[in-house]
């Protein structure tokens, strides 16, 4: 774990929240949401986009099961409850932090110009039947590579700028 960003933060996931909800309304979001369930938690919020239409975003963040192995044992046996419950806690608010970090630095991107906001935030767009864009969009690109499947292009196409003689 120590090659992880994050990996020995003391941060709560409280405050981590806390610090997604206001970064998300310092940089535009007009509402904020978030819950957890058994395998995880999701972050979601509504921003206005250039073109005035909103556009609804939700992040699912995978938390790690309690009864890992990586939390349970140790090279000498079974780790006692509090050890165990302290590494899982530990693991939770570097996966929270790293949540953070992904929407500052898109957010930031989109600021500064690097970006749009589709570029950086498409993959997890809320579709009108619920799913991301990557959930919808993910098992068709997944057929689209399958030589059985699907029809890839060879090479990289590179697009020109219009009005390029190509030269």
């Amino acid at each position: 774990m120590s090659g992880q960003y994050a990996a020995r933060t003391t941060v709560s996931v409280e405050r981590t929240r806390n610090e997604i909800e206001a970064t998300l309304a310092r940089y535009g979001a007009k509402q904020f949401m978030y819950g957890w369930g058994k395998d995880g938690a999701i972050v979601a919020f509504v921003v206005e986009v250039e073109s005035g239409q909103q556009r609804q975003v939700r992040f699912e963040l995978p938390l790690p099961s309690r009864d890992l192995r990586e939390f349970t044992q140790h090279s000498r046996g079974r780790r006692t409850a509090e050890a165990s419950e302290a590494l899982w806690e530990q693991a939770c608010r570097q996966r929270w932090r790293a949540l953070l970090l992904v929407i500052k630095a898109k957010l930031e991107a989109i600021e500064v110009g690097v970006a749009t906001f589709e570029d950086e935030f498409l993959a997890y767009t809320m579709l009108p039947s619920g799913e991301t864009v990557s959930q919808w969009l993910g098992p068709q690109i997944e057929i689209a590579y399958d030589p059985d499947k699907g029809v890839m292009p060879t090479t990289l196409r590179l697009a020109l700028p219009a009005g390029s003689d190509g030269n």
